[in-house]
């Protein structure tokens, strides 16, 4: 179940593509967790065949999740991430085009539009306007998507909460266990449980390719020899993986903070070492990539990249690529600072020849910046500064954080309340006596992430809801509904500028304009959310 701010966006978003008979059943299930049908009919006052109709939407479109038991019967639950996640297909289009072009692109693009699809209506579909060349042009594209995992198949297994397979796991190593279990038996359980859900769903994941014998005779000895080849399943349905993609996008602010940080120059070696490690990311739950070689990430590095002119050289002769190279990644590593401050603000580490790029260290930092933010919107510089310190130092009253702050006592306190408010400060209660009077007791102010970062992402999601919320509004005025119908027209669309007055084409430029500043104000907001939400599964506070 839902809080008020997910549910609300979760359900403009099923509206938006869906209409509102499918939203209003999303929307129970939102509100009201898990619901079979006989529920679900009760609470949405809908026809039965209207409900069945609405689930199977989701169901299509891995929105919904659906689990069996004996108490409850078949039960059905709302795929919160995967709701969320569609904010994001524009990005994922644009991603498949700048990397395998117009046909990846319309593949990706297919797919989402219809949830899953088998590998043969894919092509028959896109292939319609070029019946002779598209097929194979079209295939080629597909098995790179399969094999390199932009695409996975969807299994049963891909539509059971992982959450439930995971608590039954548990629960049948549990009863492995004889008489009572301790607490290291209790974890142990949980991690074969985990490791069991990660296997099986490795396994599902390999279910798309299948093997294809070509049998050839050798020139020499006559013989008969079997080559053993891949390729994509016809008989299976194909879904986006998400995932795949969020790893571009993840690569890409890990980018821009370094050119941020340091210069263009330290950004392109950064983006070469993702390159060359980039076939093996798979999760965005990596701690840290793969190691790599100096020498690979001088092949990944465009050869138009001046790298001398990010550095102060002491001679005017240039220095060798490679030794350029390692100058740039020692201080993406700060090398020169082998203090625990020196590693939180690393990139990279160095071990030996090779590197690897720190993914866990890297969103610590972003989240920790996202949150900066909202203090300095918010409260100001002396917000920032109260947030940083706490972080810092650690659990501290209002006569030090005054002090070390050097801020006025008289400030301080109004300060930290408001903080607070918002969950960006925490507060500590420590009794110094057995009764808990609150008169003898220290209250020690502290900054817990993880509660920060969860109440800065209700409210993300009410912002990007406001969003949705005012462009339909905009949308929906009459003046401009009746023009933007007027437009669809296929006379008017093939010209605009002698079947459009002045008047209807100025409102149009108006809500174009409209249209794009709030797409560009949720695409920022999206990014917030995905630094929080999808880098997020690190644990922030473990400092």
């Amino acid at each position: 179940m839902a809080d008020a701010d997910t549910a609300r966006l979760c359900t403009e978003i099923v509206r938006t593509v869906f209409g509102p008979l499918t939203a209003s059943v999303a929307s129970v299930l939102l509100t009201h967790g898990r619901l079979g049908l006989a529920q679900l009919l009760r609470f949405t006052k809908l026809k039965p065949r209207t409900v069945r109709a609405a689930l199977l939407i989701l169901v299509q479109h891995n929105l919904l999740w659906h689990a069996q038991s004996d108490e409850e019967g078949e039960v059905f639950e709302i795929n919160i991430d995967e709701c969320l996640t569609r904010l994001r297909y524009g990005r994922y289009v644009w991603l498949a085009e700048q990397l395998y072009g117009k046909s990846g692109a319309e593949i990706v693009q297919l797919v989402l539009d219809h949830g899953k699809l088998r590998p043969p209506d894919i092509i028959s579909h896109l292939s319609i306007y070029d019946p002779v060349k598209a097929p194979a042009v079209l295939a080629q594209t597909l098995h790179k998507l399969v094999e390199e995992a932009y695409l996975k198949p969807s299994t049963l297994l891909s539509h059971l909460s992982p959450r439930d397979k995971l608590i039954r796991y548990e629960a049948e190593e549990k009863r492995k266990i004889n008489g009572f279990p301790t607490a290291r038996e209790l974890r142990e359980a949980k991690e074969v449980a985990e490791a069991r859900l990660r296997r099986e769903e490795e396994e599902a994941e390999q279910v798309g390719m299948k093997r294809k014998a070509k049998d050839h005779m050798h020139k020499s000895s006559k013989r008969k020899a079997v080559e053993e080849d891949l390729e994509v399943d016809d008989a299976v349905y194909f879904r986006v993986n998400c995932e795949r993609f969020n790893i571009h996008i993840r690569n890409k602010l890990i980018v821009d903070a370094a050119s941020e940080r340091f210069n263009e120059c330290a950004g392109a070696v950064l983006r070469a070492a993702l390159k060359a490690t980039e076939p093996k990311q798979r999760k965005l739950s990596d701690v840290r990539s793969d190691p790599t070689s100096f020498a690979s990430i001088s092949m990944h590095l465009p050869e138009e990249v001046d790298l001398a002119s990010g550095l102060v050289l002491q001679s005017s002769k240039k220095p060798p690529t490679m030794t350029l190279i390692k100058e740039y990644l020692g201080i993406l590593a700060s090398a020169d600072n082998p203090t625990a401050a020196g590693r939180a603000a690393s990139f990279v580490s160095l071990g030996g020849s090779k590197i690897q790029v720190e993914f866990e260290i890297i969103a610590k930092r972003l989240q920790r910046r996202v949150l900066e933010a909202v203090a300095r919107e918010r409260h100001g510089d002396e917000g920032v500064r109260v947030f940083r310190l706490l972080l810092d130092v650690g659990m501290m009253d209002e006569k030090q954080i005054s002090k070390i702050g050097m801020m006025a006592p008289k400030d301080v306190r109004p300060l930290l309340s408001a903080m607070s408010a918002e969950s960006l400060v925490s507060l500590q209660e420590v009794p110094k006596s057995a009764d808990r009077n609150p008169t003898r007791m220290f209250y020690l102010w502290y900054v817990d992430l993880q509660k920060a970062s969860a109440v800065q992402l209700r409210n993300l999601y009410k912002t990007l809801y406001n969003i949705a919320a005012r462009r339909q509004a905009e949308q929906d005025e009459p003046l401009l509904k009746a023009v933007l119908e007027k437009r669809q027209r296929s006379d008017v669309s093939q010209d605009e500028e002698r079947l459009l007055t002045r008047n209807e084409r100025e409102l149009l430029a108006q809500w174009e304009k409209k249209r794009e500043k709030l797409t560009v104000l949720e695409t920022r907001v999206e990014e917030a959310v995905f630094i929080l939400h999808d880098l997020g599964a690190f644990k922030i506070n473990d400092d």
